[in-house]
């Protein structure tokens, strides 16, 4: 029985929280510029130190001097499952089974036509019809070019709908507006009850909580690697196709590098065997070689340690808001077991607001139409930071310095 988490109240408490964290030292190992309290890691995580020499030896090396042989003698090739390994094993999947490349999407769209594939008889496709939006647009379009039906329910109302018709279910884990956290063992078992296949969307889980993909026996799995797992802007996503389905999943998209002699060229498509066959074109080498150094910051790091640092991070920002901060309403589930790495506040003019906490240090984002959403990857942030970064949204709040005009223009990226 794991022990009681012990609630933050000041900030003396926060400092003797950061006096005891196993994971303190965890923060040097990222270059967040001072005086800045990022709680924005559930959108793109901070920049770890190891990355820019990497990139840079991988462009002036590797590129520069090796040039093209460097797909041999610099394990460029292999670089799609040596880093789907890496991956794997954060989020509970055995060797062999996570392809890296690609973008999320690409990889929704893949891993949905293919389950949806392995039940031809099976007409209906079920999503969150919260989800975000990229889930709901493939769904759709999946739906349109296989001639299912689409419906949308919310995951814990999942049973309501499931029939003989149900081909497969595509969730997220974590809902990216509220941060709730949704009971994947539970789900997936309902699931497969009903001899439907689950897909699982682990964008805001991988890197920020334990996953078991394999003990779930989930049938497909996909995530980006730009959040929690902190590869960069625009870094190659990831799928996880368990080997029991990998040798009769149809892949819809097969590239000249999912085939299994990819350098005879042949004119016909004939997919390699094991998860190789995910692999469609040339994958984006150079963010690839920042994505695989990122992940060095988790050699040695316990994902239940992560775990219960995240979970005392965002009890103490629920915590806070009930005491210190009236018209705030907390939207993300106030059970430990039911949110993710992240707190959403509800407040009016939250755009503003969130304007005005990034020009006082603390940045967070803005999600539409009303929510102020709080992201803790607890690989660098500290107790005392976020107790800080509390205050400040106390401050902003009480002297209504956001409704300084300037907060109001809204930028492209919100």
């Amino acid at each position: 029985m794991s022990e009681p988490v012990v609630a933050i109240r000041s900030r003396v408490e926060a400092a003797q929280a950061d006096d005891a964290d196993p994971l303190a030292y965890l923060r040097a190992r990222f270059a967040v510029p001072d005086g800045l309290v990022y709680l924005d890691g559930n959108s793109l995580g901070a920049l770890p130190v190891g990355v820019g020499s990497t990139v840079a030896d991988s462009v002036a090396r590797e590129w520069g001097e090796d040039l093209i042989g460097s797909w041999n003698v610099n394990g460029w090739w292999t670089l799609p499952t040596r880093v789907g390994d890496r991956i794997g094993a954060l989020v509970g999947a055995a060797p062999g089974q996570v392809l890296c490349g690609d973008s999320t999407t690409v990889q929704l769209f893949q891993a949905m036509v293919a389950l949806a594939r392995l039940k031809p008889h099976r007409r209906v496709i079920v999503t969150d019809g919260a989800n975000f939006p990229t889930d709901q647009y493939v769904a759709e379009s999946v739906a349109r070019l296989l001639g299912l039906e689409l419906v949308r329910v919310r995951p814990d109302e999942v049973a309501s709908v499931l029939d003989a018709r149900t081909a497969l279910v595509s969730f997220s884990a974590v809902d990216y507006r509220t941060g709730e956290l949704w009971d994947l063992e539970n789900i997936t078992s309902t699931v497969h009850g009903a001899g439907a296949l689950m897909l699982w969307d682990l964008a805001h889980a991988a890197g920020a909580l334990p996953v078991d993909l394999d003990r779930l026996g989930a049938d497909a799995a996909v995530g980006c690697s730009y959040k929690y797992l902190n590869g960069g802007p625009g870094a190659p996503a990831w799928i996880y196709l368990p080997a029991r389905l990998q040798e009769v999943a149809d892949l819809p998209l097969t590239g000249w590098q999912g085939h299994v002699t990819p350098f005879e060229l042949d004119p016909t498509y004939s997919p390699a065997p094991g998860v190789e066959r995910a692999r469609i074109g040339t994958p984006p080498v150079l963010s690839m070689r920042a994505l695989d150094a990122s992940l060095d910051v988790f050699d040695g790091v316990a994902l239940t340690e992560l775990r219960a640092k995240s979970l005392r991070l965002s009890g103490l920002v629920i915590d806070y808001v009930d005491e210190h901060l009236s018209g705030v309403e907390v939207v993300t589930p106030r059970d430990p077991s039911r949110r993710g790495s992240q707190v959403s506040l509800r407040v009016a003019s939250a755009y503003e607001v969130t304007q005005a906490l990034i020009a006082r240090g603390v940045v967070g984002d803005f999600r539409a139409p009303d929510l102020v959403r709080l992201g803790f990857t607890p690989l660098y942030l500290s107790f005392v930071q976020v107790w800080d970064a509390m205050e400040t949204v106390s401050s902003v709040l009480a002297t209504g310095e956001w409704r300084d005009p300037r907060f109001a223009v809204r930028a492209a990226v919100t």
